[in-house]
């Protein structure tokens, strides 16, 4: 064996000594945590989707309603008169 893998064979061997290289064992069960937290984090992904439709639908509720209130606001007397009047006065404006 050269110098080189003599050196690596120590390094590995101190670093497994003092658990700075994790072995077999640890490594497998960090790759399982890892594994498990993202399959988890999928299964939270999923249960998350059925909330977005209720988002849409509060809203569509909200959007209708201000829709009808303006309907309303922009329909009454004083402000369709209003309305009337600026359209008349920009078709009669001079160019």
């Amino acid at each position: 064996m050269d110098d080189a893998a003599t050196d690596r064979k120590q390094v590995s061997d101190e670093q497994r000594k003092f658990g700075l290289f994790p072995t077999g064992v640890e490594m497998y069960q960090a790759v399982r945590a890892r594994l498990r937290a993202l399959v988890c984090g999928m299964r939270a992904a999923r249960r998350d989707a059925g909330m977005v439709t209720s988002e849409y639908a509060m809203g569509i509720v909200a959007a209708v309603a201000f829709a009808v209130v303006l309907y309303k606001v922009v329909t009454s007397g004083p402000v369709s008169a209003e309305l009337q009047n600026i359209v008349k006065e920009a078709l009669n404006a001079r160019m």
